[in-house]
């Protein structure tokens, strides 16, 4: 039996510059919600949300510690991002490659 697909894929849920941020933040730490939401200026409940969102994608694991959850980054996920970005990495190149000549003309 197949795993069932996640509600949110990886694309969505680094589309929010909120959520980036949270990524960057529990990358080297496990840390509970009240923790993360001290360093944002939205309330805890919208914290919440973007974790749940994160959560969804797989780019966030939860782990229960007595009566709190603690979440930190699963990075296995953006390999499918950083497949997407290879893939067009060639034109990037491209254009670098132009304007060198360009320049140096």
């Amino acid at each position: 039996m197949a795993a069932p697909s996640p509600k949110h894929d990886v694309f969505q849920a680094i589309a929010d510059p909120t959520r980036r941020s949270l990524l960057r933040l529990l990358e080297e730490q496990e840390l509970p919600v009240t923790v993360i939401s001290s360093h944002y200026p939205i309330s805890r409940t919208a914290v919440s949300k973007h974790l749940r969102i994160l959560t969804e994608a797989g780019l966030v694991k939860e782990r229960k510690v007595g009566r709190e959850t603690r979440y930190r980054m699963e990075p296995e996920p953006l390999l499918e991002l950083k497949r997407w970005l290879d893939h067009y990495e060639r034109f990037w190149e491209n254009k670098l490659a132009a304007l060198k000549r360009f320049v140096e003309e």
